[in-house]
């Protein structure tokens, strides 16, 4: 299951894999900018741990931190 969060100028791609019934493996990667090498391995997707998680719970938490790494990136919003 994915899922794609558009936040100030980026792209957080959700991407939810199956562990058991009703729970979720999740992983993120963010697309769109221009210094996206410092994120991640090149860039790749990168696993959220403390899982699984429930449909809602791993789409929120993949937001949050998605959100969280890309105001590292920019700075605080004005």
């Amino acid at each position: 299951m994915q899922r794609v969060i558009m936040y100030r100028g980026f792209e957080i791609h959700v991407e939810l894999t199956p562990a058991a019934q009703d729970t979720f493996h999740v992983s993120f990667q963010i697309k769109g900018g221009t210094n996206l090498e410092v994120l991640g391995v090149r860039g790749d997707r990168i696993p959220l741990r403390n899982g699984p998680f429930t449909e809602r719970w791993a789409y929120l938490v993949a937001e949050i931190a998605g959100q969280a790494a890309i105001d590292v990136l920019l700075g605080p919003v004005d």
